[in-house]
C-alpha cells in the first residue's frame, strides 16, 4: 500500500471519528439538523471522506471490495452538488448504520498495510 493510500485511509478514519463526535449529543436526525453548525460539520466530513476515497488507488480499493467505495463517493457528490437536497434522516441512517462499518474496514486495511 502506498503512502498516499495510507494518508487517505487515515483521513477517512479521522473524519469518521469527527462525525461520531459531532453527533454524540443528538438523539435523532431532527435534533442534529436543528443545529446548523453540527449538521454542516458532519456534511463537510462526508465530503472529506468522499474526496479521500476518490484519491485511493484502484489496487487499494480492490483489496477491500466489501466496502462500497462507489456509493461513498456518490454520497459525497450528492452532498457537494445538491447540498439543499440532503435529507437529514438519510444522513442519520448512514451515520448509524454504515459509518461504523466503514471505520472498522479502514482500520483493518491500515493494520494490513505492510
Amino acid at each position: 500500500m502506498s503512502e498516499k493510500d495510507i494518508s487517505n485511509l487515515a483521513a477517512i478514519l479521522d473524519s469518521c471519528a469527527k462525525i461520531r463526535k459531532f453527533v454524540a449529543d443528538y438523539w435523532d436526525a431532527d435534533a442534529l439538523f436543528a443545529d446548523d453548525k453540527s449538521f454542516d460539520a458532519v456534511l463537510m466530513n462526508f465530503v472529506i471522506i468522499g474526496e479521500a476515497v476518490a484519491r485511493l488507488s484502484n489496487a487499494c480499493k480492490e483489496n477491500s471490495p466489501h466496502i462500497p467505495w462507489d456509493r461513498i463517493k456518490g454520497f459525497r457528490n450528492m452532498v457537494a452538488h445538491d447540498y439543499f437536497g440532503v435529507d437529514a434522516e438519510e444522513v442519520w441512517q448512514i451515520i448509524n448504520n454504515h459509518l461504523p462499518g466503514l471505520a472498522i474496514g479502514v482500520e483493518e486495511m491500515l493494520k494490513k498495510k505492510n
